[in-house]
């Protein structure tokens, strides 16, 4: 008979995931830390999530194993988090690991006392360094107990200082006030172009990370400066990871990152996020110069996000899909030339690069040799359209079915200016359906933001990366619908951003509400690495619903966060780089666009262009200063409200543009 842990009754799939294990296993509460006191023993936390390859393989090893189980049981307090549902305890916790070992990652392993204090951290242990381990701090713990409490103590001191406003650190080797400099974005420009790798783009070496900040920060510096170097390296970047194995050439949709520099070998896992943050920028670089193989990458990577299993019927987008399937990674995704030549033929398989020895562990991971031409003849069309239906008929890999509010606006966001941009009326729509399934299923009764909604009920306290992204996604979708609806939500959103998160000591937001149960430290999220900050977010997302609404304490709050992070991007701008072009909007100032009536021809050459430091107002009005004395059927361009001649003609607005 098969029993499970606590585990049993989470809504998160990935916590599901260890109800069986032996392991006596909390979910993250106050049952769990009562319990280590009661107990007097240590607690140990294990953080991970659903998609994450190494998770499962500790978990085979380690939690699955009925040997390893009694130690944990016997010693321990058992608590298991997952980082997606909780980014504020994972924030805090990994400061602790990193300040232990030097790095991070997950599955992360952290042994505290039972008031919560971290005392020893890492990521993955094998079985025999993990039980070795678990005995050393056994040990420790009943023979030199005092040795870990002053460990305690130094490590959350550690944890409390690395949490706080990066930009105190850097006051010494930072210029305060960078951000009024017009070289802010040309070294943030720089500094990439030292790193980048010209043979196959990106930056840095091995494992690479799309990083959309860091390519959105160097699109914006290259179309500013009319630079050819940074569109080159640009180029060369979007489409070396649109042409690799890192980019599903026959589902579309990018997987989390590539092992090696040719974007070829990726950790297989597709998490929401990545792909709504990489179709826009796949997008802005298209509008900006054209492209059509760009085009072609936000389409499809749109398409594969509104395509089961992603798409949750009836509900948003689910966060990912798993790396491995039938226990085995990237299974689900890797082919023999044989099978491909005899369901798609050999023009198929020669135009994926498929050939007899393979190009990862002997079989095929389908790539364009040809790099940067993706638009497909249309033979090789209806062999991936086969290709993709043998592979439909696989073993799936695992889906984490839950709904983040924080990733589902950033799918709303970026649905919404591609479906203005490319005019895909479906995007719309189902940009809307997205956002109305937040607005109904992830507020609690007294309005409060919910982070995460699985199986019909919705869990945790909105984070500040959550309220972020809604004041963005509901901006944009306003701004491409015209519907006064979403301007006002994202006005509401804004709102509890402000009164939620706003911390004016330090002049920045921090990861969890005031509102929220108090850890060991505040985090506050600056870092745009792979994912934006909450913070630069916030500040762009403010700056434009400011300019949109003359709220003007939205504007003040974005201005006060750049200046407060002002000596850190002076001394490293591309580690804050979606910060950097935050700044560089608030610095050039906002160009506010009206289109008053119906003027849909007007609003086209809007959308359709790259303007990144532009706002459009148009069809129902909203409460704005922008609304007022204009007359139906012109397009007015402004700054600051001042207003040049209104025009009533396309091309004189695209002029003006």
């Amino acid at each position: 008979m098969t029993t499970t842990n606590r585990l049993a009754k989470e809504t998160s799939p990935y916590l599901r995931q260890h109800a069986d294990n032996p392991v006596d296993w909390y979910p993250w509460g106050p049952e769990a830390f009562e319990a280590a006191k009661g107990r007097d023993v240590p607690i140990l936390l294990s953080v991970g999530y659903s998609a994450c390859h190494w998770c499962h393989v500790m978990a085979h090893e380690c939690f699955e194993n009925r040997e390893v189980a009694d130690v944990m049981n016997g010693g321990f307090v058992n608590i298991k988090v997952d980082r997606e549902e909780r980014p504020d305890v994972d924030s805090v916790y990994m400061e602790a690991v990193q300040a232990v070992s030097g790095s991070g990652g997950w599955p992360m392993t952290v042994f505290m006392m039972p008031d919560g204090r971290p005392f020893h951290g890492g990521t993955y242990f094998p079985k025999p360094q993990f039980l070795q381990l678990l005995g050393q701090v056994d040990m420790m713990w009943h023979q030199r107990r005092q040795d870990l409490d002053q460990a305690a103590d130094q490590l959350a001191e550690a944890v409390r200082s690395g949490s706080a406003l990066p930009s105190r650190g850097w006051a010494s080797g930072g210029d305060p006030s960078a951000h009024r400099s017009t070289e802010l974005l040309g070294a943030a420009g720089s500094s990439l172009l030292a790193r980048f790798d010209p043979e196959w783009g990106g930056f840095g070496r091995a494992p690479k990370f799309p990083q959309p900040p860091m390519l959105e920060a160097l699109l914006q510096a290259a179309v500013a400066g009319d630079k050819p170097d940074l569109m080159g390296a640009l180029t060369t970047t979007l489409d070396a990871m649109a042409s690799g194995g890192i980019y599903d050439h026959l589902g579309g949709g990018f997987a989390r990152y590539s092992t090696d520099r040719h974007w070829l070998v990726p950790h297989f896992e597709k998490m929401l996020y990545d792909n709504a943050l990489l179709a826009r920028v796949y997008l802005h670089a298209y509008l900006a110069t054209g492209r059509r193989p760009w085009k072609q990458v936000v389409e499809e990577t749109l398409d594969y996000l509104l395509s089961p299993p992603m798409h949750i019927p009836g509900a948003g987008l689910a966060s990912s899909e798993d790396a491995d399937s039938e226990g085995v990674e990237g299974r689900f995704y890797v082919w023999d030339r044989a099978e491909v030549v005899e369901v798609a033929g050999p023009e198929t398989a020669d135009w994926y690069g498929v050939t007899d020895g393979g190009n990862w562990e002997g079989r095929n991971i389908l790539v364009r040799p040809e790099r940067g031409r993706l638009e497909r003849p249309a033979a090789v069309e209806a062999g991936r359209r086969a290709l993709l239906d043998r592979r439909n008929r696989r073993v799936r890999p695992g889906l984490d079915d839950k709904v983040l509010t924080e990733w589902n606006a950033m799918a709303v966001a970026a649905l919404a200016e591609s479906g203005a941009a490319l005019r895909r009326p479906d995007l719309l729509a189902r940009a809307e359906e997205v956002a109305h399934f937040l607005c109904s299923s992830l507020r609690g009764p007294d309005g409060r933001w919910l982070r995460s909604w699985q199986a019909g009920q919705a869990r945790h306290l909105a984070y500040g990366s959550d309220h972020a992204w809604l004041v963005e996604g509901f901006t944009r979708l306003g701004e491409a619908t015209g519907r006064r609806r979403w301007m006002d939500e994202a006005v509401s959103a804004a709102d509890a951003l402000v009164e939620l998160f706003w911390d004016g000591d330090q002049g920045a937001f921090t990861t969890a509400g005031r509102d929220a149960e108090v850890l060991i430290a505040a985090p506050v999220d600056t870092h745009d690495g792979a994912l934006p900050s909450t913070n630069s977010v916030a500040a762009t997302a403010l700056i434009r619903l400011s300019s949109l609404t003359g709220r003007d304490g939205y504007r003040a709050r974005a201005a006060a966060l750049v200046e407060a992070m002002g000596p850190a991007l002076g001394a490293a701008p591309i580690a804050f780089s979606g910060m950097v072009t935050a700044a560089e909007l608030l610095r050039k100032g906002v160009t506010e666009v009206v289109v008053a009536g119906d003027r849909p021809d007007l609003v086209e050459v809007v959308t359709g262009r790259y303007l990144p430091g532009a706002v459009l107002a148009w069809g129902e009005r909203y409460e704005s200063p922008l609304w007022e004395g204009r007359s139906d059927g012109r397009a007015y361009v402004c700054q600051h409200y001042a207003c040049r001649v209104p025009v009533t003609e396309p091309a004189e607005l695209a002029a003006q543009l």
